[in-house]
């Protein structure tokens, strides 16, 4: 009988074909929490024009609505001859935007459009296209203009010459206006989008790249390479402190800034790699601060590191040793490590690497032990080579070395930062802090993969780990810790904190705990609240001693940001900004700004839908920052906490629904709630 369900042969078996796998499982091929990583492919393909030499000019402009977005370069233009081996015979245009894995980045070799590139797959901008209402690619190449236009990802305009054109205007335009319900933020996060401009234009040297919102002045990116971004954001992180080893915020031009400035890339092919393979690494060393680290391949961000950082680190600390054995600075009876090093290394790395294997489509790991060896061969000696050209610097850099490793021999808590409290290996999606010491340490537990990735760049990776949840974590007040512990997200909070599940009457070996605070980070909305109540949850029921000895911290996002201008002269120009945490502050601060005479029509509100909107630089400002964010201390008095289990029973057991609704009934007219 077909109609039966539990029939299965072959009439059950279905194929997607074109388009039809990423709209079925938009999550598979990009992030889904807004557009934007979807419009960093389109992005990626112009600054692949520029990384390739043919493109000096990037324009991206996005409507007053965040809801459609234009991105043009100026490089060779997208090829729009039919394709012969097509069966279809299309034009080439058509097919790279209408067909998964087509593109002009599979060829690394010889007459290869592109020798380096982000992409590789070819599914970027045929998974934008997919997941758009509509898209429309204009061409200019050959002395004429062309357009085609999708909707849904099909072709509704065929390619069509709009006319003449001066033969040495070349380029691509992209007018993409994304699909809202494949998103959970369904407008252009813009400033994720400046943020991601800005931190990879230096990498563009000599390429000018243009932001422009409709209604605003544009804004224009430039930077005199990656050494220049480097002190430039240092000193932005750092404010007017003298954290730099040496004399590296000096503005004098005879005097020697130490920042290692080092671009090679191999002329020939070796046992290192292939030829045009090679870095570009700006490299400084803090005593105190925030430090930059930052990674690209091919311009592509590596958020959470790969083959290509062991490698240079390898390299740096072998380069180092090298140089201290030579003039005789290692103590004796004292081992050095590579952390003692890295731990104050602040960097900015671009690799070129031929045929990069990335861990999934959003690209943020580099795997393969090829860029592990050329980057080790190309630092090694050529980092030992810059010490021995500035011998004074180099002792310098020794001392603080050691300093490192006598302080890390002599604490009294040891961790190894590749296992935690027990025999497991720590979570794979852990972005752990660099700094072996876990007073120093900190762990954020964030809501969701983008506010991760938000956070792991903002962070101060010498003290502060992420570990990203997904979605709202198990209501475990009543849950057994037999079944509390398989995998997912409660396991690998355990695991990374290097704590067993306990009683509060329990004896535990703290010297196994791996951060001294202990930091949900969520929302400022209900939803937030509420993850935050069942990590509360969480930790009160299986893990109170963590609570009593003073770790578990809540850390206050904003909900609000308020823009205003910074004086009465001229009230249209909002050049100032203050974060708030919920209405009752904004309602009191929009008060003070009233009464020094700025009225609504001079003040701009934007409400944060969550952490995923904030740019790296907020989450820093605002949440992350020792000096600036909101910590909550949780704690519980011993003499109260049966009082305080009482009520989480109450609001918490699947026993108790009839006493709390009796309760919500009568204390619900007394709570205000965001809806």
């Amino acid at each position: 009988m077909s109609g039966n369900p539990s029939t299965y042969n072959a009439s059950k078996i279905k194929v997607l074909k074109g388009l039809e796998p990423v709209k079925q499982r938009a999550s598979m091929y990009t992030r889904t929490e807004n557009p934007n990583h979807m419009i960093y492919e389109i992005i990626d393909n112009a600054q692949d024009e520029a990384l390739a030499g043919y493109a000096n000019k990037i324009s991206i402009h996005v409507s007053k609505d965040h809801e459609v977005i234009s991105v043009s370069d100026n490089g060779r233009g997208i090829p729009v001859d039919i394709m012969e081996d097509d069966e279809e015979k299309r034009p080439a245009v058509e097919v790279i935007f209408t067909e998964l894995h087509s593109g002009g980045k599979f060829d690394k070799q010889g007459d290869g459009a592109y020798s380096f590139s982000g992409g590789l797959h070819g599914v970027g901008v045929s998974v934008a296209n997919a997941l758009s209402l509509s898209l429309q690619t204009i061409v200019k190449k050959g002395g004429k203009e062309y357009s085609i236009r999708f909707e849904n990802g099909d072709v509704v305009e065929p390619l069509k010459e709009l006319g003449k054109i001066p033969k040495n205007e070349t380029g691509t335009t992209v007018i993409v206006k994304p699909d809202s319900k494949y998103f959970d933020q369904p407008k252009i996060n813009v400033d994720d989008l400046k943020y991601y401009l800005k931190v990879k234009s230096p990498l563009l040297k000599g390429v000018e790249i243009v932001f422009q919102l409709e209604g605003e002045e544009p804004i224009i990116w430039t930077y005199g390479g990656l050494k220049d971004y480097l002190i430039a954001e240092s000193r932005k992180s750092n404010a007017d402190n003298a954290y730099w080893l040496s004399n590296i915020e000096t503005d004098e031009p005879n005097q020697t800034q130490f920042v290692w400035d080092f671009e090679y890339y191999l002329k020939e092919k070796s046992t290192l790699g292939e030829v045009g393979e090679g870095i570009h690494l700006v490299l400084g060393f803090l005593e105190e601060g925030k430090k930059i680290s930052q990674s690209f391949v091919n311009l592509i961000p590596t958020l959470n590191g790969g083959t290509h950082e062991r490698g240079l680190k390898n390299g740096l600390f072998d380069g180092l040793k090298s140089f201290m054995n030579h003039y005789n600075l290692m103590p004796p009876k004292l081992t050095i490590e590579n952390d003692d090093l890295w731990s104050k290394a602040s960097y900015i790395l671009s690799s070129k690497i031929l045929d990069p294997k990335f861990q999934g489509q959003t690209k943020e790991r580099l795997n393969g032990e090829g860029p592990a060896k050329l980057h080790f061969g190309l630092v090694k000696d050529n980092f030992e080579l810059w010490l021995n050209e500035n011998v004074d610097f180099g002792k310098k850099l020794a001392e603080l070395v050691i300093s490192n490793a006598n302080k890390r021999t002599k604490s009294e808590i040891r961790v190894d930062r590749k296992r935690g409290g027990s025999n497991t290996t720590l979570p794979g999606k852990l972005a752990d802090c660099e700094d072996g010491d876990p007073e120093k340490s900190e762990l954020f537990l964030v809501e969701g993969d983008s506010a991760a990735g938000s956070a792991k760049m903002g962070r101060n990776k010498n003290f502060q780990a992420i570990l990203p949840m997904r979605g709202k974590i198990l209501n475990t007040w009543e849950v057994d810790i037999s079944t509390l512990f398989a995998p997912g997200t409660i396991s690998d909070i355990a695991t990374a904190i290097g704590i067993q599940p306990h009683k509060i009457t329990d004896d535990v070996d703290f010297s196994k705990l791996r951060y001294s605070k202990i930091c949900p980070m969520c929302d400022a909305d209900v939803d937030g609240r509420h993850i935050e109540v069942l990590l509360m949850t969480l930790f009160l029921k299986h893990f109170p001693l963590v609570i009593k000895r003073g770790h578990l911290y809540i850390a206050k996002a904003p909900l609000f940001r308020i823009d205003y201008p910074s004086n009465k002269k001229n009230k249209n120009k909002l050049d100032a900004k203050k974060y708030v945490q919920d209405e009752i502050e904004k309602e009191e601060f929009l008060k003070k700004l009233e009464k020094q005479g700025f009225t609504d029509q001079s003040v701009k509100v934007s409400r944060f839908k969550g952490l995923g909107e904030m740019n790296p630089d907020q989450l820093w400002d605002t949440t992350l920052n020792p000096e600036t964010r909101t910590l909550m201390k949780v704690f519980f008095d011993e003499d109260h906490i049966l009082s305080d289990e009482e009520m989480f029973n109450l609001l918490m057991s699947k026993k108790e629904s009839k006493k709390r609704r009796e309760w919500m009934e009568e204390k619900g007219n007394s709570v205000d709630v965001d809806v």
